[in-house]
């Protein structure tokens, strides 16, 4: 039988603490009240909106379609689409992803808003967008992933698909915050769990979430995340722990002795994906520790870590020094991306010196400094 986590016990992925009184007019949570007043008028979206429908014919089910794959213009009907990296194919329309991203990003938003003001309005909201999504059996989405990020006349979903729901991670933590507000019912609760409990499961056994357990570059240690994520939700200590485990290998394939990640130096926007594969690697580090697995403080003999690939990019903080590899959208410095990185460091290896560079910029009103304060 599968080690359960104590359901009582608060599933919170990042240390965020409730700030203190003399920090209550923080540029930071002005701007999480604004966007939050801002979200309350927003209309919950579903997945019943879309244009066009899965192959299933269900529009139960997710759709999207890969972004950076383009019609042949070589082809009378542009089958199949090629692959342009890096560049969005703005003409992907009728389906969910536009929803999906409004929806997580106001969850995260009211969530947040709520686990600071406690004020009824932002749960009630955040509760009505995620039974709206998650619950009702008129609009709610499968929790599967089978076709997403399909490319026509290639294929109608892969396993590549998934990194669409990375920010699944932040609804399940929003989903948290919300606990011991009037709206926010046992039912509810349970009903969140049961779909995340059910999505898990797809992930660990579907084609496309064994495909993207594989994946060697950033997709692969975002998948840990994810699964680490949602084990952790629903009280699957078991599973936690073995994807935040399955992290050590990660980090001895796609991280080099001086701090290198290769896989995502070859893409066209080698920074950006550099910043987001490390993001996964913090990301699936801060769920090991809730796992009892310290991938903070893991190295390979050869010196591969999780810090190494921090240290590697630490330097590009601000615009003093360029970055060395292909880039074809602007990086903006100071990076509020990389700023969170360097608090998360502070905080993971109590390091003044990464939180000494934080302070050469003015970022006050990034909302990483709500979900991790300054040590």
């Amino acid at each position: 039988m599968k080690n359960k986590i104590v359901a009582s016990i608060l599933f919170i992925v990042f240390p965020l603490v409730v700030l203190s009184a003399e920090k209550a007019d923080s540029p930071a949570l002005a701007r999480l009240y604004r966007e939050a007043d801002k979200a309350l008028k927003a209309t919950p979206g579903s997945v019943m909106e879309k244009a066009q429908l899965p192959p299933s014919r269900d529009k139960h089910d997710y759709l999207s379609l890969a972004p950076y794959w383009w019609p042949d213009p070589a082809k009378p009907d542009g089958l199949p689409w090629i692959r342009r990296d890096g560049e969005v194919n703005p003409n992907r329309g009728g389906t969910d992803s536009e929803a999906f991203g409004r929806m997580c990003s106001h969850v995260e938003t009211l969530g947040l808003a709520y686990r600071f003001s406690k004020k009824p309005a932002y749960a009630e909201k955040a509760a009505t967008i995620l039974k709206v999504w998650f619950l009702d059996a008129a609009t709610k989405m499968n929790p599967n992933l089978d076709y997403a990020q399909g490319i026509p006349g290639r294929n109608t979903g892969r396993g590549a698909g998934i990194i669409d729901t990375v920010r699944l991670i932040r609804v399940a933590e929003a989903v948290t915050f919300l606990d011991g507000a009037p709206s926010w019912t046992p039912e509810l609760k349970r009903g969140m769990q049961d779909w995340f409990r059910a999505y898990l499961q797809w992930l660990l056994t579907s084609k496309n979430g064994l495909a993207e357990a594989k994946a060697p570059n950033n997709h692969g240690v975002w998948y840990l995340a994810q699964t680490a994520a949602y084990a952790l939700f629903v009280g699957d200590a078991d599973c936690a722990r073995k994807s935040a485990e399955l992290g050590r290998e990660r980090i001895g394939k796609q991280i080099e002795p001086d701090g290198r990640q290769p896989q995502e130096l070859q893409r066209t926007k080698s920074y950006g994906y550099t910043i987001f594969c490390l993001d996964a690697f913090f990301t699936l580090a801060e769920l090991g520790r809730q796992a009892g697995v310290d991938l903070f403080a893991y190295r390979t003999a050869d010196g591969r870590s999780i810090r190494a690939a921090l240290d590697y990019v630490a330097p590009y903080f601000s615009a003093d020094k360029k970055w060395p590899g292909k880039q074809i959208k602007d990086i903006h410095q100071p990076d509020p991306s990389l700023g969170a990185l360097l608090r998360r460091a502070a905080i993971a290896y109590h390091e003044p010196k990464y939180e000494a560079q934080l302070q050469t910029a003015d970022l006050k009103a990034e909302r990483f400094q709500l979900l991790w304060p300054r040590p």
